[in-house]
């Protein structure tokens, strides 16, 4: 978010030099920098065998599956609300979280921290949030997701991690 005034006594930040880090929104009245800082979110592949869990959400793609994914709250720790999006969305249950990397979205000032988990009980109760929910083959996921970049990239990963090909798409999934 960038900041053009104070969010505490709304005056007009001014730019002013924090080292290292440039020149950065400055608020005189509380002697407060306002950091230009993303939103960090949690992705989440979540696998069974060689299945994995596709959501359909069209807030956030009309035409695409996607996986969990959510915001962290604060005084939660990334690793908790893997677990926490995962059981909220879909109600099942994950262990053996791996973080896998991160991914800028700059439009939305948005930080995707990627996992994958694996299944390990339940079954699937969608949340409200939710309309679908549902097992797919990991060599077919990748063309479920056809708006998701950054679930993409996550199941490219887990597909080159298992020694998978992507079989049921008529593209080059690897040169994308």
């Amino acid at each position: 978010m960038i900041y053009n005034y104070c969010p505490i006594c709304g005056n007009k930040l001014i730019e002013r030099s924090s080292w290292d880090e440039g020149t950065v929104p400055y608020c005189e009245n509380d002697d407060m920098f306002f950091f230009n800082t993303p939103k960090p979110c949690v992705v989440v592949a979540v696998v069974k065998d060689t299945e994995i869990l596709l959501l359909k959400q069209s807030y956030i793609f009309k035409n695409s599956k996607v996986l969990v994914s959510g915001y962290v709250t604060n005084g939660e720790t990334v690793e908790e609300t893997v677990y926490r999006e995962v059981k909220e969305e879909t109600g099942i249950t994950i262990g053996n979280i791996k973080y896998l990397g991160s991914q800028c979205i700059e439009d939305k000032d948005l930080l995707m921290l990627t996992f994958v988990a694996k299944y390990e009980d339940g079954e699937i109760n969608k949340s409200s949030e939710v309309e679908w929910v549902g097992w797919h083959d990991l060599d077919i996921a990748l063309c479920e997701m056809v708006e998701d970049k950054v679930g993409k990239n996550v199941v490219k990963h887990i597909l080159d991690e298992l020694k998978i090909e992507s079989k049921a798409c008529t593209y080059n999934w690897r040169s994308n």
